[in-house]
């Protein structure tokens, strides 16, 4: 087949692609319309509606084919969906000599980038000259008493703090905005404030081991109550028993259910459920087993936990929250109906203006992962939003093969849908902990340069962190935006 054949062939394609994409799309939207009150929001809901439909389909060999005439971009659409496709489309009809509407103006082309753009600065404050990616830090307790911490913060030109309200109190926390404030006034930079809603937390309770040892090896059988019921457990067989702090979690787990006890180190399937609670078979532990512990981190990756992401506790943080943040991490969150019930509590305790917070997504759970398209036009079609990669978590959930996959389609619907991304969880920590890093974390680091924010977590070495990121993320901007290579030119040969 000659080129003008093969043209003619994929303009067929890529017309009658068109035609469903906007279908489907259109489809979606009247879905969505109610959900989106602000007008801002429309264009980006449209492109992800776009975006979704287009990658319901398979395209790598029409990809293939348009690459041998050129014309290989799809692969980059995520911005601009249907600017994209008209634009290949007129492409193809130059080349099979049709007639055809000509692709759109670069305004349209290019006008995602600029929504994103736009987004991030609601959310993330203006962009910092020394660095093309902002940097969120999150703040240790030290930082009440330290008004250096911030202000080296903001002299480094730093974009935001974060606040973990699982730790400390109202007064820590007014004294950390304190310094935030003074900072500002003393640098001149300002830095957006972001408190974390700490959510429903899983934890493991008192634990009982078996006569035969205190650790928990590979095929034993772990027991799984509510918090009480330890004298509850009846095994055939000697068994380690542990208490469940989300009573939930146990009523709601079934036959082969997963269960990941401390982050992962301890992996168990469920081969009962038994009135006062569940029997798991150990599968994954280190050869010289786990000692259970209290106060540890339970994951139920495949269970439906009817459970609300906003406690009492974090309803009565948010009157503080509300009065003092720019913006609110939202931790567990897992359905749109979870985002209706944040702002519906917003709204109460901040009502003419709760619109103006940023509400930033965590998203933790593969239940998270589905609902994502939901999540995001339940929270950006009425205030600024961001999405956050919370890779500790979400990796123990999803399986730590599959986290490098489902961070990038996160920072692909991210960018469909013109949300900022936050990149988080142990990046560069080794530096951060100890004042070296590793090859691998660099590398690492340097993937993120594709998101629009980067979180470092506390540690000693936090400002020799930040200066290095800093100076890593202006080397990549020159090469890479988003998935794009930028072809600057190589010194290296």
């Amino acid at each position: 087949m000659n080129d003008r054949a093969a043209a003619a062939e994929l303009y067929d394609e890529i017309d009658a692609l068109i035609g469903d994409v906007g279908k489907e799309a259109d489809a979606r939207i009247g879905a969505w319309r109610d959900l989106i009150e602000d007008p801002d929001f429309r264009p980006s809901a449209a492109n992800l509606a776009a975006y979704l439909s287009v990658r319901r389909r398979d395209l790598r060999e029409t990809q293939r084919r348009l690459m041998v005439l050129g014309l290989s971009s799809l692969g980059r659409l995520e911005s601009r969906v249907m600017p994209t496709l008209a634009a290949v489309r007129a492409a193809l009809g130059a080349l099979a000599g049709r007639d055809c509407d000509p692709a759109g103006p670069s305004e349209v082309y290019f006008a995602g980038e600029r929504r994103l753009d736009a987004h991030a600065r609601a959310v993330l404050g203006e962009a910092n000259e020394r660095c093309p990616i902002a940097v969120l830090v999150t703040c240790p307790t030290e930082a009440a008493d330290d008004p250096d911490f911030m202000l080296n913060l903001a002299r480094r030109g730093v974009e935001a703090v974060r606040i973990n309200c699982a730790h400390d109190d109202e007064d820590v926390w007014a004294r950390m905005i304190g310094h935030v404030k003074a900072a500002a006034a003393e640098s001149g930079h300002r830095m957006k404030v972001f408190m974390d809603l700490a959510g429903p937390k899983i934890r493991t309770g008192k634990v009982e081991p078996p006569k035969h040892g205190k650790k928990i090896r590979k095929g034993d059988v772990l027991a799984v109550v509510r918090e009480g019921d330890l004298g509850r457990i009846d095994c055939d067989t000697d068994c380690f028993g542990v208490e469940c702090t989300l009573a939930g979690a146990v009523a709601g787990a079934e036959l082969g259910d997963r269960i990941f006890v401390d982050d992962g180190k301890l992996s168990a399937e469920v081969e009962k459920v038994q009135s006062w609670g569940l029997l798991a078979r150990v599968s994954v532990a280190s050869e010289d087993g786990l000692k259970l512990k209290g106060e540890k981190a339970l994951n139920f990756p495949d269970t439906d936990l009817e459970i609300d992401a906003l406690t009492e506790q974090d309803r009565s943080d948010l009157e503080f929250i509300a009065a003092h943040a720019n913006g609110i991490e939202y931790s567990f969150v897992q359905s749109a109906k979870d985002v209706r019930l944040l702002q519906a509590a917003l709204a109460q305790v901040r009502p003419d203006d709760w619109r103006d917070l940023a509400l930033i997504l965590k998203i933790e759970t593969a239940q998270a992962v589905a609902a994502l398209p939901d999540l995001i036009v339940q929270a950006a079609g009425r205030q600024p939003t961001a999405v956050m990669i919370a890779r500790g978590d979400l990796s123990v959930e999803i399986g730590f093969a599959r986290t490098a996959e489902i961070q990038e389609e996160i920072l692909w619907l991210g960018e469909a849908a013109a949300v900022p991304v936050i990149w988080a969880t142990q990046v560069l920590e080794d530096l951060v902990k100890t004042g070296a890093s590793s090859r691998g974390e660099m590398t690492d680091a340097a993937m993120a340069a594709r998101a629009d924010c980067v979180m470092l977590n506390k540690g000693p070495y936090v400002m020799e962190a930040i200066d290095q990121l800093q100076v890593l993320l202006r080397r990549m901007e020159d090469h890479q935006h988003k998935k794009a290579s930028m072809l600057r030119r190589l010194r290296t040969w």
